[in-house]
């Protein structure tokens, strides 16, 4: 356990300066909901800004494109909103309008402009009605979405009909001096048939209604909250909750039970002296081999120690969205959040790795260090850089910019990877030895045979299918708010769906170790990684279930983004779950051969 003991500091002192920091920039109450008091005042007839994002397919949230890549009313001096790191992950990419709202001012009817649309602009204007295009806007930090046009289903035997809306409505609400509510509505009888290759002469109109409204402005954003999964399906998540928690209990007490049974009568027949010796059979026997190191120390050390930084990176997100963090529509905080605690907890992997690769009596430091650095971060690499070209070839807003690549690969360069020798240093200087209750046989003891479904790959079916069946319910919502259009706002269930998560990994990873010792099988390290690590494989099955079957997602942009980004994600999965399968294993092999006389 001294292996484990600066990481633990250090992750404990890293979540709480998050914990206090996150107290300085919550919603409610905090500095930055003090901030917005303060800022977002206006006098009868001051202009409230809005600015224009993105538009892209309602059914495919990651291909979105800049808001003038359609002809719409431009200006003839447009200006960027300057964005942090995380809206520009995000995609977001903020311009200037024509519309002019004025606070408390309403406009029954305003010309934005009047021009004549092209045979190319026609045809990018029905190409985004027949694939459903949707537009988002910023007004005072206040999202709002509306619909480019729509698509006539043909009667009778005639041609479809493609309307494109040419006037909005905005809707807006206030307290005082503050704008508490923003919605827009497009006039079905005010539209302009596109649907000839022909050129089209179009006025786009808006208009404004101000009402006052007693919401105070610190409860603004509970309207977003409504869209999310409140309070029609609070019951199916609790409902989960309870099923997992109910799931974890049995089986905790099944294994426990039957350990606890199993295991007494092995110490038993183990600790019983008898004059005649005792059939030479069972867990006892390989005694002499089972902290025999793995194969590949170098890569097992690397793997462990990824795993460990990723569920700190983990624990500190929950922490922060615990506190209040990624409230409705803070645009990009999760992104941010995310790449900088993943920077600043590189330390641990590398500490984590080196000093359990110096334990195994390793010597290729550098080599250690180079891939406890790029274990997660190669592929990661690899796959953003397949679907940034797939987006830069779509003209998708999704392509980073260069100065956001830069920037990324500043951190990486100044912060990541500097942490992670440092780490590697740390680990490597500390001397505490691997303990381990019995001695180990110069020569290892030979496997015996066994059946079909003793094998890595039935064990791996079986360690991940328990674990996640507890995670399933909720993984839809999930997917729903990162591959969709819903708001996740219920992060204390989803934190207890994780522990679930990792007690149920531990326990089914414990108990097929038992199961693999007690056969005389040894090699049980990298085992218990793969069985940990399994839940993985089945979430990323569950994705091709989510991507045909629940989903209307479609096309090389959207289809590369998801497999992608969720093969990511889930290798993510694997790497930590399997450090925590390791551990549990790692303590249980300890404990029984502590208990018994090993000579």
């Amino acid at each position: 356990m001294a292996s484990l003991r600066f990481p633990v500091l250090l992750s404990f002192a890293l979540l709480l300066l998050l914990v206090i920091s996150a107290d300085a920039t919550r919603s409610e109450p905090g500095f930055v909901l003090r901030r917005l008091l303060e800022t977002y005042r206006y006098a009868e007839g001051d202009p409230v800004p809005l600015f224009a994002n993105k538009v892209g397919p309602f059914q495919n949230p990651s291909e979105t494109y800049q808001y003038y890549d359609l002809p719409f009313c431009t200006p003839k001096d447009v200006k960027h909103k300057t964005e942090d790191l995380g809206e520009v992950l995000e995609g977001d990419r903020m311009v200037t309008t024509l519309f002019n709202l004025t606070f408390k001012n309403d406009k029954e009817f305003e010309e934005l402009c009047s021009t004549v649309l092209t045979i190319d602009q026609v045809k990018k204007f029905r190409t985004a009605v027949e694939q459903d295009y949707y537009f988002q806007m910023y007004f005072d930090d206040l999202p709002l979405w509306g619909f480019i046009g729509k698509l006539e289903s043909p009667e009778d035997g005639q041609e479809s009909r493609y309307l494109l809306y040419t006037h909005v409505h905005f809707k807006v609400s206030y307290n005082n001096d503050r704008v508490i509510e923003i919605g827009v509505t497009t006039d079905p009888k005010q539209v302009k048939e596109i649907t000839r290759d022909d050129p089209v002469k179009v006025t786009f109109t808006y208009s404004v209604k101000w009402e006052p409204t007693t919401i105070t402005f610190d409860r603004r954003m509970e309207k977003y909250q409504k869209y999310s999964f409140l309070p029609q399906h609070l019951e199916i998540h609790w409902f989960s909750v309870v099923n997992s928690c109910v799931t974890v209990l049995l089986l905790t007490g099944f294994l426990a039970t039957i350990l606890m049974r199993v295991l007494k009568n092995d110490f038993v027949k183990y600790t019983r002296e008898d004059e005649e010796d005792p059939e030479e059979t069972g867990w006892k026997y390989i005694h002499g081999d089972v902290f025999r190191f793995p194969p590949l120390p170098n890569l097992f050390a690397a793997v462990i120690g990824s795993g460990t930084q990723l569920l700190v990176l983990v624990l500190c997100i929950f922490a922060l969205s615990l506190v209040g963090v990624f409230y409705p529509y803070n645009r990009g905080a999760l992104n941010t959040a995310c790449l900088i605690i993943y920077a600043l907890t590189a330390g641990i992997s590398g500490y984590v790795s080196a000093h359990l690769y110096r334990q195994m009596g390793g010597e290729q430091w550098v080599r250690n260090l180079i891939i406890t650095g790029s274990l997660f971060c190669g592929p990661l690499f690899l796959v953003f850089c397949f679907n940034n070209t797939v987006a830069i070839f779509y003209g998708s807003s999704q392509a980073l910019p260069f100065g956001t690549m830069v920037i990324i690969a500043i951190i990486w360069a100044l912060v990541t990877f500097p942490l992670t020798v440092l780490g590697g240093i740390a680990g490597k200087n500390n001397r505490s030895e691997f303990t381990a209750p019995c001695r180990t046989n110069k020569y290892p003891r030979e496997i015996p045979t066994l059946s079909w479904y003793r094998s890595t790959v039935p064990q791996m079916c079986m360690a991940g299918f328990l674990p996640f069946s507890a995670i399933y319910i909720e993984l839809y919502y999930i997917f729903a708010s990162i591959w969709g259009h819903k708001i996740y706002t219920i992060y204390s269930i989803l934190f207890i769906v994780f522990i679930i998560l990792i007690i149920v990994t531990a326990f089914i990873t414990i108990a097929l170790t038992y199961f693999q010792l007690a056969v005389e099988d040894h090699e049980w390290w990298w085992r218990a990684v793969f069985c940990g690590g399994s839940t993985g494989f089945f979430i990323y099955g569950y994705c091709f279930y989510y991507y045909y079957a629940r989903s209307e997602m479609s096309g090389l942009l959207q289809g590369s983004f998801f497999f992608g980004y969720m093969a990511c994600v889930c290798y993510g999965f694997f790497l930590m779950l399997g450090s925590v399968g390791y551990r549990a294993s790692l303590l249980f092999v300890r404990h029984i051969y502590r208990a018994i006389k090993c000579e």
